[in-house]
Order: structure tokens, then C-alpha cells, then sequence
């Protein structure tokens, strides 16, 4: 594993999210000139910064703002878009396909497993048709549309039953992604009713589905009853304990028995590994997670790292109490671990032993609109305006690079002067329709 004077290790990083980034930026910073070669591979040019991603729906934030140009920030390395289409280590290669359509076989000596989780669907009829995921700039940037094109909708029609339709968003999923988004879009929705003459706050109906007895599991449950009681008092709807069995043509049917239409179906029930890992011979725990040890090397591979929501890294702060515990796939374990990471690698190549990877929970914070949070940090319960504050800035102080946080923060500045603008951009999701309208005239 050790670099040769006239070869330098080759080190290959799969994935442009929070680890690959992180794990990149940092090897670029610590590395000798020609120690080594570094190749980040990721569909998108750049990392998103997910817990942003409600601010970016709700307009509090621009969406350019939450994400990284790893091109930008990795002026050292070699930067792939492509698709990971299969790993086999076993030849030290790993097959990608290229934003052209090319496929080519990238060859290596350290790999880094950095592939992140995908959304998690579920065989229930309609979803794929309806749904609208939040993992991504380019879906937060969609719902903010579509949301707001379904008030420009509601407004105009002359149909009550598809207004009322039109007016009810319904949330799947009751973690952090599901109650932050649900928070930040009911909070644009009920301000922008101050622009439409015939839409009153009460015409709106938000629902929140979750399969749990409760939501935020992130946070002690006394928070997590205390959110539930905080929506419910803004008029969204509830429903724990409560599965969605269809949501066929925007028809929503829920395991109670409970039916309604709805025209717009967010989707924020779970996550899974990257699918590419299930193919690759690397060793994979049942819920398609690398192996990893606790120096954050893969499972019987030295030369192979991982870390983020792809791998199952013990968590050594809980072994003791749960020989099996691994970190949970957050924001703050991955840029910790994505850090420590970049100094083992260097640590490997240079002859030394790398560190076991622990860090113990300091605890959550989440937002839930505007002025409004709750967290749950050192022990301490936080609720309403400090802990919306609390949220702020966290997110921002892991925000990477100065650029990005001072932009963020100038967002918030501005929309605390001048508040958030609540236009629609409808046209944003299908561009070509006036052209294609006018070659038909």
C-alpha cells in the first residue's frame, strides 16, 4: 500500500457527498507532492449540504447556496462525473458510467467507499407515479414549485373538490427530513395565503403520516410528544401509528381507514445503502451497509475505507452496552468520520497504524419553520425560538467552506429584512412547454 518514488498511490474515492468531500479535502490538504493521486467520482458536480434542504424548499435559503462545486473546492484532485455501476475489488476496479453515456473501468491502490443512501421506496400502489422524494437541491427545488403551482392552481379553479385536492400536501415519514420539510413548507404556505385573495390559512391542509407510535426518534421522546403537539396545534394532521397502503391518482388511503385526495405526496420514509454495493464482493451487513471496522477500514480489505450511510461503523461509545451498535447514518458522524478518515488513509500509506474512529453523540437539533425548533443536545431539552437558533448555527458553522456559510448567512439576513419571496417558478419543471406549444401553432 505504500506509494513508490515513481508511482503514487492511487487513491479512489466513490462518491461526492459529506465523506467523499470531506475524506477528499482533506487528503488534498495533508498529502506530499506526488504521495498520491486522488479521483472523487459522483453523478452531480457537487456535494449537497442535506439538512439545508427544507430552508432551500421553503425559500429561506437559495438553493445554489447548499451546495459545494467540488471542482471548486478540490482544486487538488480529479474530479469524475459518473455513475459507480460495479465495484469488484478483487481486481482493483471499479466500472462507472460518464455523464456522456461512455462506460470506462477506473483502476486503483486505496479505495474510499463514500457512496451515501438512496430513498427508500416501498411497494405501495402509487407511490413511485406520485411521490416526490427529499434527498436531493434538485428535488427540494421541485417541491418548492410544485407547491407553490398548486396554490397559483387552487386559486384559479373554479372545482371545489380539485381545490380542496390541490390545497392538501400530505408528508410520509416522521424523522428529521419529513417533520424539518413538513415545518419549512407549512410555514411558506400559510405566508404566501397573505398573496392570494381566496386562499385563507384554514383552506390549507398539511398531513403528516408516520408508521412509528412516534416521531424524531433522533430526540428523547417527551421532545419528540412535544413536536407532535406543536404541529397539531398549527392545524396539520397527525397520524401516528398509521401506514400508507395507496396513493393510486392522488388518492391516499391509510392503513386506519382513513381516505383523502391529495396532489402532492412527499416522500420521507427511510433510507438504504447505495444498491451498487449489493453487487460488489465486499462483505455487507443485512442492511446492504459495508462492514467496517472501527479505523473505518472495510472488513477483512485494509486498503479499502469507508465511513457515512453506506458503511456500519461500530459505535464505540455504545459497544459496551451494545456489542452490535453502529453510528447512525447523520450528518455529524460523517464529517467527523469523513476527517478522521483522510488521516488514516495518510497514516496507512505512510507506514503507520490508523486510530479507531469514536465520537459520542452530542445530540440533534431541528428546525420547524420559521423562529421555531427543538433540540436535544448534552442532556439538555430545548424548545421554540432558542432552539431554532441552535439549528442555525450548527448547520452553518458545518457548513463547508467560508463561501458558503457567509452566503448563507446573508440569505438569512436578507430574508429577515425583506422576507422570503413566494413566487412560483412552475416553468422550471417542464421548460419546453411554450416552445412546444408554439411549433404546434
Amino acid at each position: 500500500m505504500a506509494a513508490t518514488k515513481s508511482e503514487p498511490t492511487r487513491i479512489l474515492v466513490l462518491g461526492g457527498g459529506y465523506v467523499g468531500l470531506y475524506t477528499a479535502f482533506g487528503l488534498q490538504k495533508k498529502l506530499r507532492a506526488n504521495e498520491a493521486s486522488v479521483t472523487v467520482v459522483d453523478p452531480q458536480p457537487h456535494m449537497t449540504y442535506q439538512p439545508f434542504l427544507p430552508e432551500a424548499a421553503a425559500g429561506s435559503i437559495e438553493p445554489r447556496h447548499v451546495v459545494v462545486p467540488l471542482r471548486r473546492v478540490l482544486r487538488r484532485c480529479h474530479v469524475l462525473t459518473a455513475r459507480v455501476t460495479d465495484i469488484e475489488h478483487a481486481a482493483k476496479s471499479v466500472t462507472v458510467e460518464a455523464a456522456d453515456g461512455h462506460v470506462e473501468k477506473l483502476s486503483y491502490d486505496v479505495l474510499v467507499v463514500a457512496l451515501g443512501a438512496i430513498s427508500r421506496l416501498l411497494p405501495i400502489p402509487g407511490l413511485a407515479e406520485q411521490g416526490i422524494a427529499f434527498k436531493t437541491i434538485g428535488e427540494a427545488i421541485y417541491l418548492r414549485n410544485h407547491v407553490m403551482t398548486k396554490m397559483d392552481e387552487a386559486a384559479s379553479t373554479l372545482d371545489p373538490e380539485l381545490r380542496k385536492k390541490l390545497l392538501t400536501f400530505t408528508v410520509v415519514g416522521g424523522g428529521f427530513a419529513g417533520i424539518e420539510a413538513l415545518g419549512e413548507l407549512e410555514d411558506m404556505t400559510r405566508d404566501a395565503c397573505k398573496y392570494y385573495e381566496n386562499i385563507d390559512p384554514s383552506d390549507i391542509r398539511w398531513v403528516l403520516v408516520e408508521a412509528a407510535g412516534r416521531i424524531l426518534p433522533e430526540v428523547r421522546e417527551t421532545l419528540g410528544v412535544w413536536t407532535a403537539e406543536q404541529l397539531e396545534k398549527r392545524g396539520i394532521e397527525v397520524y401516528l401509528s398509521t401506514a400508507a397502503k395507496s396513493f393510486e391518482d392522488g388518492h391516499v388511503v391509510l392503513s386506519d381507514g382513513t381516505e383523502f385526495d391529495s396532489d402532492t405526496i412527499i416522500w420521507t420514509a427511510g433510507v438504504k445503502a447505495n444498491p451498487v454495493l449489493a453487487s460488489s464482493d465486499l462483505p455487507i451487513d443485512k442492511r446492504g451497509r459495508v462492514q467496517a471496522t472501527a479505523a473505518l477500514q472495510v472488513v477483512g480489505h485494509p486498503d479499502v475505507w469507508t465511513a457515512g450511510d453506506n458503511s456500519a461503523v461500530p459505535d464505540l461509545s455504545r459497544t459496551e452496552e451494545d456489542p452490535t451498535a453502529t453510528c447512525p447514518p447523520n450528518a455529524q458522524h460523517a464529517v467527523r468520520q469523513a476527517r478522521h478518515l483522510a488521516k488514516n488513509i495518510i497514516t496507512a500509506i505512510r507506514g503507520g497504524k490508523p486510530k479507531d474512529y469514536y465520537h459520542k453523540n452530542v445530540g440533534s437539533v431541528a428546525s420547524l419553520g420559521l423562529g421555531q425548533g427543538v433540540a436535544d443536545t448534552f442532556g439538555i431539552k430545548v424548545k421554540g425560538y432558542p432552539a431554532w437558533l441552535m439549528h442555525r448555527a450548527y448547520h452553518v458553522k458545518a457548513m463547508p467552506t467560508f463561501n458558503r456559510k457567509a452566503r448563507i448567512a446573508i440569505d438569512w439576513l436578507l430574508g429577515g429584512l425583506f422576507r422570503r419571496e413566494v413566487v412560483s417558478l412552475g416553468q422550471i419543471n417542464n421548460p419546453k412547454e411554450e416552445f412546444a406549444r408554439a411549433s404546434k401553432s
